[in-house]
C-alpha cells in the first residue's frame, strides 16, 4: 500500500480508503439497510489486512446500519488499526443540544470512544448559514474536540466553488475536507480549483465518486477505443483511479466498494499509485475521454446558470444534467432515481409552463421549453405523486 500526506498532520493516510456507503446487501436495494454483514466484515477486514488505513462512514448510509456493520467489523483489533471517519447529520439538527445528541449515538453504534475524523456531513451555503451558524455546530464540535469524542474536524461538500470558499474561509479550524471530484468532475462543484484552493490551505482532501457513482466503471465503445489505443493497459476503473492519485493535491481516494473482488483489485490499483506517475500522453488522452462523454450529451448546456432564477422553480441545469448522464453513461436507472427522489416538485422539468424566458437568456440557444417536456417523459418512472 502506498501511503500520502493527510493535511498537516503528522500522520500518512493510505491511498485507497474504504468507503462503507455500498456495503453488499441481501436485498434488491444495493443502498438498502439488508447488509451482507459477514460479507463486509470480511471486505473490510481485507482491506485493513492490505494496508488501508482510513474507514468513512455516515449516520444515514444504509438506513443507519453502515455505522454498526463497520462498528463490528472494527472489533477483534481492528479498531486500534485504522483512522475511523463518520459524518454529522447535520439536516436533522434543530438546536445546539442535536449535535451531541447524534454524535453520542454514533459512538454507541461505531462501539468506539472516539470517531478520528469527525465531517459535518454534505455542506452547502444554505446549511452553513442556516444549521452550522445559527446552531453554533462549530463550538459544539470543538467541545467534543476537547473532552476527546472527535480527534479533527472536517466537512463533506456539495455545492458551488463560491460555497466552497466561503466554508474553507469561514473556520479556520478544519483539518480536512471530502469532495466529489473525478476526470469528469474538474469544473463541478469543488472541482479541481476547490481541490487547489483547500490544498493550498493546508487542508487534507479526501475524495469521493472517483467512479461518478460507477458510471466511469463501464463506458461505451467511443470511450473503451480510447482506453485500448493506450500502450500501457488499464482497466477504466485503474485509469480513473491513478488519474486521482496522480495530483499531489489528493490525500486519499474513498472507493465505495461492494465485493471482495473490487477490494482486491482497487488495493491493486492503489499498490502502484503515484504523484506525477500519468504521461503527457496519458493524460491528453484521459482529456480526450472527457470529451467523448461530454459529445455524447444530447444537451449541449454547459451549465452557466445564465436561465435562472426559473420563475417557476425549475432547476434547468440540474435536469438537462441528469438527462445528459443518463444518456452518455447509459444509466437510466440511477438518473430516474435522482430526478424522482432528490428534486422536489418544482424543481422537475415537469414544472415548466413554456414561458421562454429562459431562452432569450441561454448563450447556447438551447430550446429550454421544448426539452423540458422530454426530459420530463424520459425521467419520470416511478414519481408516485
Amino acid at each position: 500500500m502506498q501511503y500520502r500526506a493527510f493535511g498537516k498532520l503528522d500522520w500518512k493516510v493510505s491511498a485507497l480508503g474504504f468507503g462503507c456507503m455500498r456495503f453488499p446487501t441481501v436485498g434488491h436495494d444495493k443502498y438498502g439497510p439488508d447488509i451482507d454483514t459477514p460479507a463486509a466484515i470480511r471486505m473490510l477486514r481485507t482491506a485493513i489486512d492490505h494496508g488501508v488505513n482510513y474507514i468513512d462512514t455516515a449516520y444515514p448510509y444504509h438506513n443507519g446500519n453502515s455505522e454498526v456493520v463497520t462498528g463490528q467489523a472494527l472489533q477483534d483489533g481492528y479498531r486500534s488499526r485504522v483512522k475511523l471517519a463518520t459524518k454529522s447529520p447535520i439536516w436533522f439538527i434543530k438546536s445546539p443540544a442535536d449535535f451531541d445528541k447524534y454524535l453520542n449515538e454514533q459512538l454507541k453504534k461505531l462501539q468506539t470512544d472516539h470517531i478520528d475524523f469527525y465531517l459535518l456531513h454534505s455542506l452547502d451555503a444554505d446549511r452553513w448559514q442556516n444549521i452550522i451558524l445559527k446552531y453554533d455546530i462549530l463550538e459544539q464540535a470543538q467541545r467534543a474536540i476537547r473532552d476527546g469524542r472527535i480527534g479533527y474536524l472536517g466537512f463533506s461538500f456539495h455545492d458551488k466553488y463560491d460555497a466552497f470558499v466561503q466554508i474553507v474561509d469561514g473556520f479556520d479550524q478544519w483539518t480536512f475536507c471530502q469532495i466529489q471530484y473525478n476526470f469528469m468532475d474538474i469544473e463541478n462543484q469543488a472541482g479541481m480549483k476547490g481541490l487547489q484552493y483547500a490544498a493550498a490551505k493546508g487542508l487534507a482532501v479526501v475524495i469521493m465518486e472517483p467512479l461518478l457513482g460507477g458510471k466511469l466503471a463501464k463506458p461505451p465503445r467511443t470511450v473503451q477505443e480510447i482506453w485500448d489505443s493506450l500502450p500501457v493497459k488499464r482497466t477504466p476503473v485503474d485509469w480513473a483511479l491513478q488519474w486521482l492519485w496522480n495530483q499531489p493535491e489528493v490525500s486519499t481516494v474513498l472507493s465505495g466498494m461492494s465485493s471482495l473482488e473490487q477490494v482486491m483489485q482497487n488495493i491493486q490499483s492503489a499498490n502502484v499509485s503515484q504523484v506525477g506517475s500519468l504521461t503527457p500522453e496519458e493524460l491528453e488522452a484521459i482529456n480526450q475521454v472527457r470529451q467523448t462523454y461530454q459529445r455524447s450529451f444530447p444537451i449541449p448546456c454547459t451549465k452557466c446558470e445564465y436561465c435562472l432564477p426559473c420563475p417557476q422553480g425549475v432547476a434547468i441545469p440540474r435536469n438537462f444534467e441528469i438527462y445528459n448522464n443518463a444518456h452518455a453513461y447509459d444509466d437510466l436507472t440511477g438518473s430516474q432515481n435522482t430526478y424522482n427522489h432528490f428534486f422536489n416538485d418544482k424543481q422537475r422539468a415537469v414544472s415548466c409552463v413554456q414561458c421562454r424566458l429562459c431562452e432569450s437568456r441561454c448563450p447556447q440557444k438551447i430550446a429550454i421549453s421544448d426539452w423540458m417536456p422530454k426530459v420530463h417523459e424520459y425521467l419520470k418512472a416511478e414519481i408516485t405523486k
